[in-house]
């Protein structure tokens, strides 16, 4: 994940030379398609903590029919929603955005990044259960590659050195499109060729497609709706800083990409914390999966505070980053970083509990009870009353995001404590059965 939020960062330096109006694009652009990624990357999630309970009590048949009803669902939803978001596409931009200037560059970028959404979708789920089966070196190695093949075509597809054509905001999307077609078809080659982690094992019969299908959405339909939610949220935050003018919505962009690139220095517990636990509660011991969560989220705390701080000094590396951008864009992306960076340890933490321990319980639905209390009844709500009622402008969305993470944070921690990890366990061991 540093490496595929790195990759973002570089695209958007690349970009960045374009002008503010080509980084607010992008990022009007990345914040519609970064729902279809959020929602349908929990099959991924799903997927991945079915194949480590099913890993954990040694049923290699089930990790294979898991992994193949994951694949083949997520690939027909991801079709769909990219087809229909394609079809909507300058409708739903012109209606984001009261910028025609942005709306107009965003066009080609986004309707390209539609097309990958399949791809993406393909490598979460194989990712997933690949770490699940104790393979996490595989996803790290493919996405340090893509991230190379991805930046080289950006900028050869962007600027268009020599014979190439410069294809502007169009390249760096066609770089991303090649670059999750590879590394899509390498997880997959990985997963099912060579060593055979998994074996493309269909359900023999309806019956039986129905059970695992049944099994598979249970779990994930709930995370689906928590990160639908969340991701509205962070869209309409986006629609909030665009109220705010062009220079706010293009720092907010500075300050998420660069903020991604540390945040993710925790991310790899979120996805221990669903594979380790999945395996304890798979294998019967309750205990060992109370103990791994505990490590987990007092480890995500350290982490947390760590790389926040390291975040925070990237302020002062913004004028040489983004040199054409402007002094007003560049005033927003400083208090940015600066409000976020102090609070980076509750994000994690909202983190590890709301996507990899309360997941692994089964308690979906409290996952789901943060991110919507958290967003609609207290974040967006006071957004906009700081922002414009009492007119503090960016300085309140910023303030009221961070007051959201915080009561997300006490609804998560509530949640967890009441966790009980022995009746998990019997569960999932009925199901086995």
């Amino acid at each position: 994940m540093v490496f595929q939020l790195a990759l973002g960062f570089v695209d958007q330096v690349i970009v960045g030379v374009l002008g503010a109006v080509a980084i607010a694009s992008v990022g009007l652009a990345n914040s519609v398609t970064f729902i279809g990624v959020l929602t349908l990357s929990t099959l991924g999630g799903g997927a991945s903590i079915l194949a480590a309970r099913a890993f954990g009590a040694g049923d290699t048949r089930g990790v294979s029919r898991t992994t193949t009803v994951g694949l083949t669902v997520a690939t027909l939803v991801a079709v769909l929603v990219s087809v229909v978001a394609a079809l909507t596409a300058a409708p739903l931009l012109r209606l984001l955005s009261p910028d025609a200037r942005v709306v107009e560059a965003a066009l080609p970028y986004y309707g390209l990044v539609v097309a990958s959404l399949p791809l993406v979708v393909i490598g979460a789920v194989a990712s997933g259960v690949l770490r699940s089966l104790g393979h996490a070196r595989t996803p790290m190695t493919v996405t340090m590659i893509a991230v190379v093949v991805n930046s080289v075509l950006a900028y050869l597809l962007v600027f268009g050195p020599g014979p190439l054509p410069a294809l502007g905001l169009a390249g760096a999307a066609w770089a991303t499109l090649a670059a999750q077609a590879f590394k899509a078809a390498a997880l997959l080659g990985r997963l099912y060729g060579g060593r055979r982690h998994a074996s493309w094992a269909p359900p023999r019969v309806l019956s039986e497609w129905v059970s695992v299908s049944r099994s598979l959405l249970t779990l994930t339909l709930p995370l689906t709706a928590t990160e639908l939610f969340w991701s509205v949220g962070t869209l309409l935050f986006t629609l909030l800083f665009a109220r705010v003018g062009t220079d706010a919505l293009a720092g907010v962009q500075i300050v998420n990409t660069i903020e991604g690139i540390f945040i993710v220095g925790s991310f790899g517990l979120m996805s221990a914390a669903t594979s380790l636990i999945g395996q304890a509660v798979g294998g019967g011991n309750h205990q060992l999966a109370l103990l791994r969560a505990n490590v987990i989220v007092r480890t995500g705390l350290l982490t947390g505070v760590g790389f926040g701080v390291l975040f925070g000094l990237t302020a002062f590396a913004l004028p040489t980053l983004y040199p054409r951008v402007g002094a007003d864009v560049l005033a927003v992306a400083v208090w940015g970083i600066v409000i976020n960076a102090v609070f980076q340890w509750a994000k994690v933490g909202n983190m590890i509990r709301g996507g990899g321990v309360l997941p692994s319980a089964g308690d979906t639905r409290g996952v789901l009870l943060g991110d919507v209390v958290g967003a609609f009844a207290v974040g967006l709500p006071l957004a906009w009353l700081l922002a414009f009622p009492l007119g503090l402008g960016v300085g309140g969305l910023f303030a009221a995001r961070v007051l959201e993470e915080l009561v997300k944070l006490a609804i998560f921690e509530v949640r967890s404590r009441r966790v009980r990890w022995h009746e998990v366990g019997a569960e999932v061991a009925a199901a086995h059965d």
